[in-house]
């Protein structure tokens, strides 16, 4: 005897409806894309479509492929550039800083330059000049600053690339005999005495 199908005894299983489209017949339960980035599906005897929806997995997808609708996390596509898997590249602008492309996703970072007196640097160095703070008696002072050594105006100095540079006020050539020399107070300079006047 011919196998029986599933059902009550003496009927035969009922066959999913096919459906159609656009002048096709569809099996059912099968699933396309059209045009536009629309998948469809024949349940029950009627097409539903919809949208498809591209998942965003990475931050810098590559462009749909031809023919394809979501953007692909196989490469990376950063500042116009495709970029394969795997890629190391520095980006255009030139500042030293190093990119990777891994999954879609491109992670970049930039060197760390410690602070250091400023030679002068080649533009092609990655690091600029950072100034370094100076230590002088006890107190910190930033790199440019100008400061008195004692509190009064007779010393001048300057905190330049972590180095301390102190001038003292220029005074002028004195004439008289070194006896006859006197320091004021709050002066930076000797001043001659004047000579006692002869008694008479």
């Amino acid at each position: 005897p011919p196998p029986r199908a599933l059902g009550a005894p003496g009927t035969s299983a009922p066959s999913a409806p096919h459906c159609w489209y656009r002048g096709a017949p569809r099996e059912p339960g099968a699933h396309w894309t059209e045009p536009g980035c629309r998948t469809c599906a024949c349940q029950g005897g009627r097409v539903l479509c919809e949208a498809v929806s591209c998942p965003a997995a990475c931050s810098h997808p590559l462009p749909a492929p031809a023919g394809g609708c979501c953007p692909s996390c196989a490469g990376c596509l950063h500042d116009g550039v495709a970029r394969a898997e795997g890629d190391v590249f520095s980006p255009s602008d030139g500042n030293c800083t190093v990119c990777v492309c891994l999954a879609g996703n491109v992670s970049c970072i930039s060197p760390e330059c410690p602070p250091g007196s400023c030679p002068s640097a080649s533009p092609a160095e990655c690091c600029s000049c950072q100034p370094t703070k100076c230590s002088f008696r006890g107190r910190t002072y930033a790199h440019g600053a100008r400061f008195s050594l004692d509190g009064d105006d007779c010393t001048t100095c300057v905190c330049q690339g972590g180095e301390v540079e102190c001038s003292f006020a220029p005074c002028p050539v004195l004439d008289c005999p070194q006896h006859q020399r006197h320091l004021g107070p709050g002066q930076c300079c000797f001043t001659c005495r004047d000579p006692p006047v002869p008694a008479g």
